[in-house]
């Protein structure tokens, strides 16, 4: 593997870490823009595969924080992810079927879509104690369902952790706060990219020097981020703000290029 590259796959792990620890989630989702356009991985079933390994392992390292700080509803967190493993298993087969430079342009439109609904300040009613039992399971097992198995299929078949996605599908089905949204996914981020990471991999569609450069890199990121979010405390909605430019700026230049290609 070549110096530049080794730094590329280094860096692009460093930024994903960042972003998951400076703002609670999102980075994932460039994880295949970088994994093409910085690293160079060709193949775009490859860098899906590649960077869900990576989407799954930093996903952990932020719920050991997140669960220490009693921000994780287990019971929830669990019934969305056994409902979206289905569903990312049977997005990740549909993902692969379809061409790569098609993938790749949807997926571009899909980032468009993340970045604007980022932009978006929630303004639903919270509920902070909210939890599963046998009282509230008639209203939230329904919903938890319905929504994991939603965003599973579109995690799957991206290859992405999801996490924008899965934050607001928990907020939707239980109405917990984002803060305990943000910890509750990355049970569902991690549940989702290991499950794409093993279709892939069946099909041999995984870099894994890439992907063990990434996770290293990820590891130093989310502590530079997680260590800045402190200090970036009031700051956090702008950060937002941003990063949801960022995302639509690229998608929109992954769907410019990938509709000339067609």
């Amino acid at each position: 593997m070549e110096p530049a590259t080794i730094l590329a796959a280094l860096g692009s792990g460093l930024l994903i870490g960042a972003i998951l620890g400076l703002i609670g989630g999102g980075g994932s989702i460039l994880a295949v823009p970088l994994l093409i356009y910085v690293v160079g991985v060709v193949d775009p079933h490859t860098a899906i595969g590649t960077g869900a390994v990576s989407v799954a392992a930093n996903a952990l390292l932020g719920l050991w924080a997140h669960g220490r700080a009693k921000n994780v509803k287990w019971r929830c967190a669990f019934m969305f992810s056994a409902a979206g493993i289905l569903g990312a298993t049977l997005g990740s087969l549909l993902g692969k079927a379809m061409d790569g430079q098609k993938l790749l342009t949807l997926f571009g439109f899909v980032m468009i879509a993340v970045g604007v609904l980022a932009a978006r300040k929630p303004t639903r009613i919270e509920a902070p104690d909210v939890r599963l039992s046998m009282a509230s399971a008639p209203i939230l097992l329904p919903r938890l369902i319905a929504s994991g198995t939603g965003v599973g299929l579109a995690s799957g078949f991206f290859g992405i952790g999801g996490g924008f996605l899965i934050v607001p599908g928990l907020m939707w089905a239980t109405s917990m706060p984002m803060s305990i949204a943000v910890g509750t996914s990355l049970v569902g981020v991690a549940a989702f990219g290991a499950a794409t990471t093993a279709s892939y991999a069946l099909s041999g569609l995984v870099n894994w020097p890439v992907a063990g450069l990434m996770i290293a890199g990820g590891l130093l990121g989310s502590t530079i981020g997680t260590w800045a979010s402190q200090s970036l405390s009031t700051q956090k909605r702008a950060l937002a703000l941003v990063f949801a430019a960022v995302v639509v700026l690229v998608g929109a230049w992954i769907v410019w290029t990938g509709l000339g290609k067609l």
